[in-house]
């Protein structure tokens, strides 16, 4: 029997594929001259929020163009973001359950 192709255009492993990513509009990324970051679904403004602090050869003005872009798409996408300014994002755990783990984590280390 063979194997149905998924119409979908993600790997595996849930990422984009090369040919999604390549097709998407510059527009479409939080960092558009680096093409870091789709914004193209909740679930990846999602982890742009989580991982802006992780993107590395970057302007400060840059990331304000971003953390703009984030905040459109976040809007867009109905995902809730309490940060007001890129300064904030990336720094704090997004919800109560991860705040738990990271006291808990500092406690057992000191």
């Amino acid at each position: 029997m063979a194997a149905k192709k998924s119409s979908k255009s993600t790997t595996k492993s849930g990422t984009m594929s090369e040919a999604k990513r390549d097709s998407l509009s510059s527009k479409t990324y939080a960092f558009p001259k680096e093409r870091k970051e789709p914004l193209n679904n909740a679930s990846h403004v999602r982890n742009a929020i989580a991982r802006f602090n992780q993107v590395e050869g970057v302007s400060s003005a840059e990331r304000e163009t971003a953390f703009k872009h984030i905040k459109t798409a976040a809007k867009k996408f109905g995902v809730k973001m309490t940060e007001s300014s890129s300064s904030e994002l990336g720094k704090k755990p997004a919800n109560k359950s991860a705040k738990k783990s990271a006291k808990k984590g500092s406690a057992k280390s000191a």
